[in-house]
């Protein structure tokens, strides 16, 4: 399994690794099956916009690759801006990632996902509207 050199770049440089304290937005998504476990924390100014992106990745480098990318692919972007990147961007971004691997993308875009809807439901926001449905296979909060 080969991993393309800008996966690798954001496997062993990761960006914006950590924790937010207090998040506007916390997000927590699994699978099961390959073990991996995404953390995403997201901070909301007022316009809405994501003005700070954190993640904690437990697992392979395609998924901490994938979490590193999507965080940078949606800081500074509006929630409904950042909403709109899809699993296959992330990939894109990567240039490629081993088809085994894919569903790590796919996690990355939950996490973002699980993140807005915490947002939305902490100021008693239906968010099922927006967001949609998250992957219960992929998500628990």
């Amino acid at each position: 399994m080969l991993y393309t050199e800008k996966l690798m770049e954001h496997f062993t440089n990761p960006k914006n690794v950590g924790v937010i304290e207090n998040p506007d937005g916390f997000g927590e998504v699994g699978n099961a099956k390959c073990g991996d476990i995404m953390q995403m924390y997201i901070s909301v100014n007022d316009k809405e916009e994501i003005t700070d992106i954190k993640f904690k990745t437990f697992g392979c480098g395609a998924a901490i690759a994938t979490s590193s990318v999507a965080t940078t692919m949606v800081k500074g972007k509006t929630i409904r801006e950042a909403l709109k990147i899809t699993n296959k961007e992330v990939i894109e971004a990567l240039e490629e990632i081993p088809a085994v691997k894919v569903h790590c993308s796919v996690l990355a875009e939950q996490a973002l996902k699980s993140a807005v809807s915490d947002y939305y439901t902490k100021r008693g926001i239906d968010p099922t509207p927006i967001v949609g449905i998250i992957d219960e296979s992929a998500a628990h909060h």
